[in-house]
């Protein structure tokens, strides 16, 4: 049975490039044999991400996030048995904040800042979606 998981959490403390590529490198190497694929968005110390696999390998690595020490203010924003994946190409994708339209933010809340803790989670699922569409996810 395939889920799809979104949480949001802040970096604590504050992550810098290097420790972000370290991340995703680990998540682009460890991701593929259990089957996990996603994508990942951070933004001012704001990490909102979206994993998708089988369950048990879906949960187990969120508990594994939830207890790591760089993150704090772990919030689940969705959890879903799905049909099928919507970032299956990714081993884990990351968004391009440098490509993104303020507006597309605008769309989906108040303000044109990254915070997935005054959103639902589908609506944060919906703009991934969109992040999708425009071409602001690099692998």
């Amino acid at each position: 049975m395939l889920v799809r998981l979104m949480y949001a959490s802040r970096a604590v403390p504050a992550i810098d490039n290097d420790e972000l590529h370290t991340i995703l490198r680990q998540s682009k190497h460890n991701n593929p044999a259990k089957g996990i694929t996603g994508l990942l968005c951070y933004s001012g110390g704001v990490f909102i991400q979206a994993l998708e696999g089988g369950r048990s390998a879906v949960s187990q690595l969120y508990n594994r996030i939830a207890a790591d020490p760089r993150h704090t203010d772990v919030v689940l924003l969705s959890y879903e048995e799905i049909g099928e994946r919507r970032f299956a190409g990714w081993a884990m994708g990351q968004v391009n904040m440098a490509r993104l339209n303020p507006a597309l933010l605008l769309k989906y809340s108040a303000t044109a800042t990254l915070d997935p803790y005054v959103i639902s989670g589908k609506v944060s699922m919906a703009m991934f979606d969109e992040l999708v569409a425009t071409a602001s996810v690099m692998c």
